[in-house]
């Protein structure tokens, strides 16, 4: 269906005026009136504040009373202008930490990574291992390890041998 220039201009011009404001019925959205009365006008919620405090979940502390609200473990005293809660400043958790406990206020570290590990297994601080013949590694108290790979001098030999357990190549038959 194809519309010509003036057919179009007719619908730009007659669409507005069947959508306009009159031609919606407001008893079909009551929600945007304004003036409209609620019906949970019955429902009585009390205003606590410089009599009380509430936590996150509803519960209404009096003045004067200790709370830990929502998460913290920080305390608050309820007073006349609101909780006002002790916000300590914490000492920083060790990086090496592997256990947190969030008992107090501040979270405490409860135990320290004193062990490194390495390929699937723990090695003490300053333990030295070698994970293969050519490998010498040592656990660092960074609890890094940090390995020294050897390195082989070129054999003089035309045909090197590698033996088990040895790093570098053997000549088994003299230097030919």
């Amino acid at each position: 269906m194809a519309l010509h220039i003036h057919e179009a201009w007719i619908l730009l011009v007659v669409l507005p005026a069947l959508v306009s404001p009159a031609a919606i019925n407001h008893e079909d959205y009551p929600a945007d009136e304004g003036d409209q009365t609620s019906s949970n006008d019955n429902l009585i919620f009390d205003d606590y504040r410089g009599k009380g405090c509430v936590d996150d979940s509803g519960f209404v502390y009096k003045l004067g009373e200790r709370f830990f609200p929502g998460h913290s473990n920080c305390p608050c005293v309820c007073t006349e202008d609101g909780p006002v809660c002790d916000q300590p400043e914490c000492p920083k958790i060790h990086p090496k930490c592997t256990k947190v406990e969030h008992n107090g206020c501040c979270p405490e570290c409860k135990e320290v990574k004193n062990f490194c590990e390495y390929h699937g297994k723990n090695y003490k601080i300053l333990e030295e291992f070698k994970p293969s013949p050519c490998e010498w590694c040592r656990c660092e108290p960074s609890n890094e390890v940090h390995c020294v790979v050897a390195d082989c001098a070129v054999p003089e030999c035309v045909n090197p041998v590698y033996e088990p357990e040895q790093c570098c190549p053997v000549c088994k038959n003299g230097k030919n």
